[in-house]
C-alpha cells in the first residue's frame, strides 16, 4: 500500500513538472515574429542571437501568443556594454502614438514595443533583473536598494533569470537571488519579447551579440 502510494506521489510531481511549456523549439522562429528595429536574429546551437545593427531602433523578437499570469524562465549571456532586456506582458502600438514620461512628452511610431522589461544590464551599474516600463513610464523597480541582487549577475557567463506574475504582483529573480518585487496592474496580459538594445550609429557596439536559451513557461490559472 505505501508502495503504490509513493508511486502515485511520484506520478503526481512528474505531471507537475511537465506544465513546463517551451517557448522556443531550438530551431527557428516559429511562434516568434521581430517587431519595432531591424537588428538581427537568428538560431545558434540551440540558442536565440541577437546582434546589434547600426542605424535601426530597440528591436523585439515577440512571441504571437499572449501571456497573462505566469512563471517564466530563461538563460541569457550578455558581452560587456551591451544593454537588452526580455519583455512580459508587453504590445506594440497599432499607431503613431504620443505619450507623457516624467513630465515630457515623447512620441511613438507604430509598430513600437512597450511593456513590462525585465532589464539586463551589464554595465557598473548593474540592474539586471530590475523592472523597466519599456516606451511607457520607465523604471517602475530598480534595483540600486538591493545589493544582493545586482552581485548576482554574472558577466560573461549564463545567468538564469525567472520572472512570476501573478495579478498584479509581478516578481523577478537573477540567479535564484529575489532582485524586483512590486504591485503594478496596467497590462494584465501581453507578449514575450527578446530586446536587442538600439545603438545609435555607435561604430564600436556594432555586432555585440546576447544569446538565450531554455526558454519555458509555466501558465498560472
Amino acid at each position: 500500500m505505501k508502495y503504490t502510494l509513493l508511486i502515485a506521489l511520484a506520478a503526481t510531481v512528474t505531471l507537475h513538472a511537465e506544465d513546463w511549456t517551451s517557448l522556443f523549439n531550438g530551431k527557428d522562429f516559429t511562434g516568434w515574429a521581430q517587431h519595432s528595429g531591424k537588428a538581427e536574429y537568428r538560431v545558434e546551437d540551440g540558442c536565440v542571437v541577437g546582434k546589434t545593427v547600426a542605424g535601426t531602433g530597440n528591436s523585439f523578437m515577440c512571441t504571437t501568443k499572449e501571456y497573462g499570469d505566469f512563471i517564466l524562465e530563461f538563460e541569457f549571456k550578455v558581452p560587456e556594454g551591451m544593454n537588452s532586456g526580455v519583455q512580459f506582458r508587453s504590445q506594440f502600438y497599432d499607431k503613431d502614438t504620443e505619450i507623457e514620461i516624467d513630465g515630457k512628452k515623447k512620441r511613438f511610431p507604430a509598430d513600437r514595443v512597450h511593456g513590462y522589461q525585465f532589464e539586463i544590464d551589464p554595465s557598473a551599474r548593474a540592474w539586471t533583473a530590475g523592472v523597466y516600463d519599456e516606451a511607457r513610464r520607465g523604471w517602475l523597480f530598480d534595483l540600486k536598494n538591493n545589493e544582493p541582487a545586482r552581485k548576482a549577475f554574472k558577466g560573461g557567463e549564463w545567468n538564469k533569470a525567472r520572472i512570476e506574475c501573478r495579478g498584479d504582483s509581478i516578481k523577478t529573480f537573477l540567479n535564484g537571488v529575489p532582485a524586483a518585487d512590486l504591485k503594478d496592474g496596467l497590462t494584465p496580459k501581453g507578449i514575450i519579447a527578446l530586446q536587442v538594445h538600439g545603438i545609435g550609429n555607435k561604430a564600436e557596439a556594432v555586432g555585440k551579440e546576447i544569446r538565450w536559451k531554455n526558454i519555458r513557461i509555466q501558465e498560472l490559472k
